[in-house]
């Protein structure tokens, strides 16, 4: 009994830790980066098909930190592309036909964090709605699905013969489902997304005598572009709220200011409530983006770690993408 205790005091720990306050999913410093991992709207969102990596090590120096990992997918499904289209109908570059209104998007992820690991992947579905003056609508769906689990082997344990050691459930396997909803415009994009929506059963023991305890998580974000000099430089302050059904106690705020140039080189500072000052750095090669994060912790845990590192990387493809150019390309 007290060995299974043990065990819940760390994974109470880590979930802590990973975040702020009782949130079970990870925090991506780069969300503008790829805003589909929060967000199952934003598939398809620019016309790209594109294929994302993001890999998280945090508080790097620390025994057992925490580490994510998430390879996406997402397109948009257009009825012709713009090469093929003739130069009569090249007035309609920047309005989605309707052929162009679905998006799909997938992705898998691992995050292990001590002793437990979190794996699973979601498929989403979104819906794009093209409005007057370069607006865009969209709703998405995700369905995800992904188990906790305990590797024994990384615990201390002091009596193997533990009847919860042994005979109580060491995996907690959980399907749910996703939302989220954006708008965007030339100069300014807004998401909110709900996830967790059937809150799960997340305690490890005999789960089928346990109620849900997994948490629900939302999120709001947006941004606003602001040409300077010529539209060569681009700045663009932007914020992403985060909470759960914990709501005040869980609440964290990233705001974030980036500035471009040429949109092919872009540098920023980022500031996570009651956590960490980052610094974002990037830049595009061709269909290539690349970027970095490093997040300096503004907590004592500082005097234990190297900071965190997260880097991204993103190859897009399609020329329909030109199709959608006012859009948020990050």
């Amino acid at each position: 009994m007290r060995v299974m205790k043990r065990i819940l005091v760390v994974i109470t720990g880590i979930m802590l830790g990973i975040s702020l306050n009782a949130q079970q999913v990870p925090a991506y410093s780069q969300y503008v980066m790829n805003g589909f991992l929060i967000n199952p709207s934003y598939a398809g969102n620019d016309g790209y098909t594109s294929v994302n990596l993001t890999a998280r090590e945090q508080w790097l120096g620390l025994a057992n930190s925490p580490s994510n990992y998430a390879v996406s997918f997402q397109t948009r499904i257009l009825k012709t592309s713009f090469i093929q289209k003739s130069t009569s109908v090249r007035k309609k570059l920047v309005r989605p036909t309707r052929g162009g209104r679905v998006g799909l998007g997938g992705y898998v992820f691992n995050d292990q964090n001590g002793i437990i690991k979190r794996t699973g992947f979601e498929m989403a579905y979104a819906y794009h709605i093209d409005l007057r003056n370069y607006r865009q609508l969209s709703f998405g769906l995700g369905a995800t699905a992904y188990q906790f689990a305990i590797d024994i082997d990384g615990a201390v344990v002091t009596d193997i013969d533990d009847e919860f050691l042994n005979n109580y459930d060491r995996v907690v396997f959980i399907p749910d489902f996703n939302f989220g909803a954006s708008y965007t415009t030339r100069t300014y994009y807004v998401g909110f997304a709900a996830t967790q929506l059937f809150r799960g059963t997340l305690t490890l023991g005999n789960t089928a005598k346990n109620p849900r305890t997994e948490l629900g998580h939302f999120y709001l974000s947006g941004g606003i572009k602001v040409p300077l000099a010529g539209n060569e430089w681009i700045l663009e302050p932007s914020a992403l709220f985060k909470s759960s059904d914990m709501l005040f106690k869980s609440f964290q705020a990233d705001i974030t200011t980036r500035i471009y140039y040429k949109q092919d080189y872009w540098a920023g500072l980022s500031y996570r409530t009651q956590d960490a000052l980052i610094v974002l750095l990037g830049f595009t090669y061709d269909r290539f983006y690349f970027a970095y994060a490093f997040d300096f912790s503004l907590t004592d845990i500082r005097n234990y770690s190297f900071g965190s590192h997260e880097l991204s990387f993103a190859v897009k493809f399609g020329d329909s993408a030109r199709r959608y150019r006012w859009l948020n390309r990050y």
